[in-house]
């Protein structure tokens, strides 16, 4: 298998598939806030939750579900920010991902990475770095102890 990357460019490839994995795994994990509520170690991220409240309305009370999962759907996700947060995040994800695995496969194919697509593909990550690190910020602009992040008690983070 010939290449068309030169030893910078392989390593290029390598440490943007690295960036662009941790990037991917830190979206999707929900850890992003770690604390507690109700006695109760909870975490959660932009889209996906750990150990969180829910109204029981059988025994008029709130219980915990101690189990890990994404919101019912996009609209459930608690604020505006949040949602924008996710989709800019994500996206931003996405970017970074197509350019890793672009420059993986520039390091097995011949001729597929040339000077013109590199300069394309480092302006892409860059976006993608940029959209990534934009998102981020809007994920907390609702406020720490809101009731999304603090619950309707006010427990604190």
């Amino acid at each position: 298998m010939a290449s068309s990357l030169t030893c910078a460019g392989i390593v290029w490839a390598f440490l943007s598939f690295l960036c662009a994995a941790a990037s991917c795994v830190g979206f999707f994990m929900p850890y992003w806030l770690l604390g507690s509520q109700l006695e109760k170690s909870v975490s959660f991220g932009t889209f996906r939750r750990c150990s969180y409240p829910v109204r029981d309305e059988s025994r008029q009370m709130t219980v915990m579900v101690e189990q890990c999962g994404r919101y019912a759907s996009f609209q459930a996700i608690p604020s505006a920010e949040w949602r924008i947060c996710t989709v800019v995040t994500g996206l931003g994800c996405g970017l970074l991902l197509l350019v890793a695995l672009t420059a993986l496969m520039g390091c097995c194919v011949s001729e597929l990475i040339s000077r013109t697509v590199g300069r394309v593909a480092g302006g892409i990550q860059f976006l993608g770095d940029s959209v990534s690190v934009d998102g981020c910020p809007c994920f907390p602009t609702e406020g720490w102890c809101s009731p999304s992040v603090c619950g309707e008690a006010g427990h604190h983070f």
